[in-house]
């Protein structure tokens, strides 16, 4: 019966301490980095806090936004605007919101895979990941450096573009067994 106890106890243990592995590691590689190289080290600690505080954003709005949607959107919704037989509204709003999303495309990847899950079309979420090649925010540089033609026929055809390769991977995928 003890035995069956301590087993139990170390679990638990293994359990709570898992999670803290990777960090206890890095801060303990930093930690001799400090001692036997201490200027590189201080290089490499800034870097690294600075790609974190540049995820950090984008990584906690996608969040965010994950759980909005899980609280407000229904599986029923998401299948009628970005479902498989949907109008040129759910064309309209996935292409808004890949040009309206910001940050790095990886923080996005696990909201479209929520969105996908709850019955968006592969044909949406490529959508998606094609128009995020149109940055508003950009655009007055664009015009200032290439001018209005080439902006206006840019955003035009990257737009198509990404209209087109959509279809083409929906078409591709609609072959192969969903994971």
């Amino acid at each position: 019966m003890n035995q069956g106890r301590g087993f139990s106890i170390f679990l638990r243990f293994k359990i709570l301490i898992r999670p803290w592995l990777f960090p206890f590691g890095i801060a303990s590689l930093y930690g001799l980095g400090m001692v036997f190289v201490p200027e590189n080290t201080n290089i490499a600690l800034h870097r690294s806090v600075s790609i974190f505080l540049q995820l950090a954003l984008p990584i906690c709005l996608a969040l965010i936004m994950m759980v909005v949607f899980n609280r407000f959107l229904s599986p029923a919704v998401i299948t009628r605007f970005l479902g498989q037989s949907t109008s040129i509204k759910g064309v309209f709003l996935s292409s808004l919101a890949g040009i309206l999303s910001m940050g790095p495309v990886y923080a996005w990847y696990p909201l479209l895979k929520n969105l996908k899950d709850k019955g968006a079309s592969q044909f949406h979420v490529a959508n998606f990941i094609g128009q995020r090649s149109i940055k508003p925010v950009l655009l007055p540089v664009l015009v200032i450096c290439w001018g209005g033609y080439f902006t206006t026929l840019f955003v035009f055809v990257s737009f198509i573009g990404a209209l087109i390769v959509a279809y083409i991977v929906s078409l591709s995928c609609s072959d192969f067994p969903e994971k």
